[in-house]
């Protein structure tokens, strides 16, 4: 009997060791996971570097590059200024625009306007006059893309 006990025994052990933890990971739906992450962070990210919504004026222009420094001001509709996404109190546009970092050579960043189309032009103007002032003097209007050309209106010619 002793014989018949033990060897049930022996039995169980086997069972247990069969049964053993795997130590093993399947990656392979984890990388699935991480690959559609990175496909919609791909494609998102272009779509949230314009965090400040502005309605701005079309135009017929070409599409320009982007460049590594580049600033971005934008002016909303109810006038508020924007420091690529940080708001700017109404004073604060000349010192912010003195603090920023220049190239080797002293040249200072491209700068991006983008402001609302309901804006006067005179408050638009003091903008880039600021931007000029404080040594920025090449400035990219930002604009959407337009199907129709603009219609002009008004006089020209100086003597009208």
């Amino acid at each position: 009997m002793a014989m018949g006990l033990h060897g049930g025994g022996a039995r169980r052990r086997r069972g247990r060791s069969q049964r053993a933890p795997m130590a093993e990971i399947n990656v392979t739906p984890l990388v699935d996971v991480m690959l559609v992450l990175l496909i919609i962070f791909m494609v998102t990210a272009p779509l949230l570097k314009a965090g400040v919504p502005v309605e701005l004026p079309e135009s017929r222009a070409k599409a320009l590059g982007e460049e590594k420094q580049q600033v971005t001001i934008t002016m909303a509709r109810d006038g508020a200024i924007y420091l690529d996404d940080a708001p700017l109190s109404p004073g604060e546009l000349p010192d912010r625009l003195a603090a920023l970092p220049r190239d080797g050579e002293g040249k200072p960043p491209l700068v991006t306007l983008r402001a609302d189309k309901a804006l006067d032009y005179g408050s638009v103007m003091g903008v880039m006059g600021e931007l000029n002032r404080a040594g920025f003097n090449a400035i990219s209007l930002v604009t959407s893309v337009g199907a129709a050309p603009p219609v002009v209106t008004g006089r020209s010619g100086a003597g009208q």
